[in-house]
């Protein structure tokens, strides 16, 4: 369990606390390149880390990243123009580019001085894998830009979306890297029992640290088949990677893949949920066909997620429409989605939950591992050092993967060709 001062210092992500200070030392997801697709388009609000933003595409295709109101008088970006490589604040007609510099100063006298001196606080920002990522930590220090495996694959063998969950970011997190709870919370065939991991509900569980985080291996005892054993990764500071090449039935009907999520702080108690995937390699289709069927088998398809939003119809307000019917005969939850289960469980805690009336168990190593990981780096952090998975030459070659292991076999050698990244 986290005493009341360490869940603090982890949970919180505002500017100038400990957990904030180490966030900004990465490159973090600011939004979907969709949301700003259009050059000269309309500007995004973006809230991130505490801080309110405005993103946008300027005239030349970059994109650009500022505070979120106008530093003459304060008022709101959103409604700016667009135009001519720079937005412009349509109360005084001051306009910004994406460096944050000011380069027209209409309501000022010609040849002011005072346009020189303006300026509005801008991060930088790269997209990568549909994605605009942003650095906010000190001026200089930024790190490579990140090269994740999934990054590298091509967009038809890639597959990007994002879901709003209204709790802290560590109760994400720490769903994502808790693999005993699929047993359970994702059971959606009650009774099969050719659902690997119903066969064995009690995987046993090891960690071992890393440059970019740590690797945990969950193996399940599947009899005289020999083991199933799932090699996920923790990237820090917030992305859990795991492959889905077996699939709950073992290898029936799956594309090969590898997925994951990344848990980006909008604030103290919010989040936005990046989900992953990409082809195991460059045999693998991922029609637009299959895309949607897997957002809608998590609860996060076309249909599941309300009109001009992030958020799922089945939320906190209808209790995730949970069927107790359906839960007697077919599901563990009686709630449909994946990923709606999961919300429903993590948003349930609370927006920051009380980690110092946990009673945790064997099945909680790797949680345990990873709140040690964040407390070791954000104490690194503090006193200017450099935490865990800054660099990318840390974790670009990482990959994980999942299978049946034999009987005899241990899994390093199984998966020895399978752990290196292919994209």
């Amino acid at each position: 369990m986290l005493t009341v001062a360490e869940n603090e210092k982890i949970t919180r992500v505002g500017a100038g606390t400990p957990g904030g200070k180490f966030f900004r030392r990465y490159w973090l997801p600011a939004c979907l390149s969709s949301e700003i697709s259009e050059r000269d388009g309309a500007p995004l609000r973006v809230r991130l880390l505490g801080e309110d933003l405005i993103a946008f595409r300027d005239s030349n295709g970059d994109t650009a990243l500022l505070d979120a109101y106008c530093p003459h008088r304060r008022a709101p970006l959103f409604f700016g123009r667009n135009e001519e490589c720079g937005l412009r604040c349509v109360y005084h007609g001051w306009k910004f580019d994406r460096n944050g510099d000011c380069v027209d100063m209409p309501s000022e006298p010609a040849g002011t001085t005072l346009q020189a001196k303006v300026k509005i606080p801008s991060y930088p920002t790269v997209e990568k894998g549909g994605i605009v990522w942003t650095y906010m930590g000190p001026k200089g220090e930024a790190p490579p830009e990140p090269d994740y495996e999934w990054l590298r694959a091509p967009p038809e063998k890639r597959t990007v979306s994002k879901t709003f969950e209204n709790c802290n970011w560590l109760q994400g997190l720490e769903g994502g890297l808790d693999t005993a709870h699929s047993s359970f919370a994702h059971n959606n065939h009650l009774g099969d029992r050719n659902v690997l991991r119903q066969r064995d509900r009690s995987p046993k569980i090891d960690v071992e640290r890393t440059d970019y985080g740590y690797y945990y291996v969950s193996s399940r005892d599947m009899g005289e088949e020999g083991k199933y054993v799932r090699v996920y990764h923790y990237l820090m500071p917030a992305q859990q990677m795991r492959a889905n090449t077996m699939g709950w039935f073992g290898g029936k009907n799956v594309v090969p893949r590898l997925d994951g999520h990344i848990w980006m702080p909008i604030d103290d108690t919010t989040t936005y949920v990046y989900n992953w995937n990409c082809a195991y390699d460059s045999t693998i289709e991922m029609t637009d066909a299959w895309r949607e069927k897997r957002e809608a088998e998590m609860g996060r398809g076309t249909d599941d997620i309300i009109p001009g939003t992030f958020r799922l119809k089945r939320n906190q307000s209808n209790d995730y429409l949970i069927d107790r019917q359906m839960q007697k005969t077919q599901n563990f939850t009686g709630i449909v989605g994946v990923n709606t289960q999961d919300f429903a469980l993590q948003e349930g805690m609370g927006p920051i939950c009380d980690r110092s009336k946990e009673f945790l168990g064997t099945s909680d190593k790797a949680i345990v591992a990873m709140r040690r990981l964040l407390l070791e780096a954000i104490d690194i952090s503090e006193k200017g050092g450099c935490p865990r998975g800054v660099n990318a030459d840390t974790y670009r070659s990482v990959r994980p993967h999942d299978n049946m292991v034999p009987q005899g076999q241990t899994w390093q050698d199984a998966f020895a060709e399978e752990l290196i990244a292919k994209w």
